[in-house]
């Protein structure tokens, strides 16, 4: 990794001081990673001082993943008309602007308001990161670069709810945003002094209608899969219906338009490249399991065994690290082994991490839920980073935009259903469990066995999207470059 971290030329005209450009970029990434998560552990007290019930304050996380989802789609086509400096700048512009009014709210409405600014942020400098990355590191060095991306990544959550329920409990939720602040400002001027333009700008013709259907349907997408997670009727929720009609039929229309487009706002022949359909796809199944996991799990240590924020946060605290420091690791392995001897036996751990997990009760101890979270998030680790490198190392240059988009993207809406479904299946399998329990259903003892049974329902479900997981990935091949400089598998 220090070869990597050292000045390096990309391309042959061209040479990048790779340390500056990647601390500008992985700081401002690592606060908005922290911001997103840290307020998790915060909503009790939010619906508490901003006077709003449980559906409201869903909101707070709802509308950061909507605002992803339609933004992120665009962020391929903002690459090409976009400098790296002009899109750094605004995205950081963002995310201070969001953070200094999100610690300043006086009321649930501006708080909501500083949440999209935030996430505007964040969607601008996600594929930013990324494809900065893609150009300025050469392929075979990619992995170890990819792996620090995942420290970050991974670091940020893992230490958000644990800082922010240390904060809350001796001072305010506002804390949480006044800490970023000042690293925002230091990244901000970093980047500017630093940061070097580093994407080749063509300036395709924008396409109105492309936009607009772009943010219908992943809008439409992530808005139904949300509301049916949060809301009090599920599915069954008009809103729900007619959102995700909507997503679908734009959706559809979307595909369609960029399929008959010379200039198409997101290219679809990426998924001409077999190596990155299926590291697409390992991401997808991946974001799915552990955003679900980290849903599930937290809620029922709350409220199954009866813990504290602060103390799930550092009941969760060990297995986050781990991650976190074993992905430049896992990102080095890459480089030297490529994907399939690390995502196979990854997706086995993680498989039988969660068959492990589909039998947690109120019996279960602490430290087998720490074993159990640790070995999960090392599973997770030699997944996501391996994966998601080689699928994007089989794209040529002019696609790297396209890629970049179509995967971080996906990742939100993988987050929004993954949650919505784990959710679903959990409140199903409480009301199966009530509808036969002996003895009065509302009692406490049956309402946590209710809650014990749905939860073990969705690490099934978990489960098995991790075997789906492990069949594909017998398909996936090392890219190697050819002596002409092109990627092949």
């Amino acid at each position: 990794m220090q070869a990597t971290m050292q000045e390096t030329s990309a391309s042959p005209n061209k040479s990048y001081k790779v340390m500056p450009i990647m601390i500008s970029l992985l700081l401002s990434g690592f606060i908005g990673f922290f911001s997103e998560t840290a307020l998790n552990v915060a909503l009790t007290d939010l619906m508490r001082d901003l006077s709003v019930n449980e559906a409201t304050v869903q909101w707070l996380t709802t509308i950061f993943l909507l605002t992803l989802g339609v933004l992120v789609p665009v962020s391929g086509m903002l690459l090409q008309w976009f400098t790296t400096r002009q899109l750094f700048v605004w995205s950081l512009i963002f995310s201070i602007i969001g953070t200094f009014v999100a610690a300043i709210a006086p009321n649930f409405e501006t708080l909501l308001i500083a949440r999209v600014l935030q996430a505007s942020g964040t969607g601008l400098l996600l594929p930013l990161l990324f494809n900065t990355i893609l150009v300025i590191i050469p392929i075979e060095k990619r992995g170890a670069a990819m792996g620090i991306i995942g420290l970050i990544m991974m670091f940020a959550p893992a230490t958000g709810p644990t800082f922010a329920g240390i904060l809350i409990a001796n001072l305010s939720w506002h804390w949480i945003f006044w800490v970023s602040l000042p690293f925002l400002i230091i990244s901000l001027f970093v980047g500017l002094v630093y940061l070097q333009n580093v994407s080749t700008l063509t300036r395709p013709r924008i396409d109105i209608l492309s936009i607009c259907l772009s943010t219908l349907g992943f809008g439409g997408v992530v808005y139904g899969f949300s509301s049916a997670g949060e809301g009090e009727h599920g599915w069954s929720s008009a809103k729900v219906i007619v959102a995700m009609i909507v997503g679908i039929v734009a959706l559809i229309l979307f595909v369609i338009r960029q399929l008959k487009m010379k200039e198409p706002m997101i290219n679809l022949t990426t998924f001409k490249y077999p190596m990155f359909t299926i590291g697409l796809i390992m991401v997808f199944i991946c974001m799915m399991v552990i955003l679900s996991s980290m849903l599930i799990l937290p809620m029922y240590l709350q409220r199954g065994l009866m813990m504290s924020p602060l103390t799930v946060g550092l009941l969760l605290l060990p297995g986050g690290l781990i991650n976190g420091f074993l992905s430049p690791v896992m990102g080095g392995l890459f480089d030297k082994y490529g994907p399939k001897w690390l995502v196979l036996p990854g997706l086995l751990v993680v498989s039988v991490v969660l068959w492990f997990f589909s039998d947690i009760s109120t019996a279960s101890t602490t430290a087998l839920i720490i074993v159990l979270h640790s070995l999960l998030m090392i599973g997770i680790s030699m997944i996501m980073m391996p994966a998601q490198t080689n699928g994007l190392n089989q794209l040529p240059p002019e696609l790297y935009p396209h890629g970049t988009a179509i995967m971080n993207t996906l990742q939100q809406v993988a987050g929004a259903i993954g949650t919505a479904l784990a959710v679903s299946i959990m409140t199903a399998g409480m009301d199966d469990f009530l509808k036969t329990a002996e003895g009065n259903p509302e009692s406490p003892a049956n309402l946590i066995s209710g809650l014990t049974a749905g939860v073990q329902n969705a690490f099934v479900f978990a489960m098995v999207l991790a075997l789906v997981g492990l069949v594909v990935a017998f398909f996936i091949q090392r890219v190697k470059v050819t002596a002409a400089g092109k990627q092949g598998a």
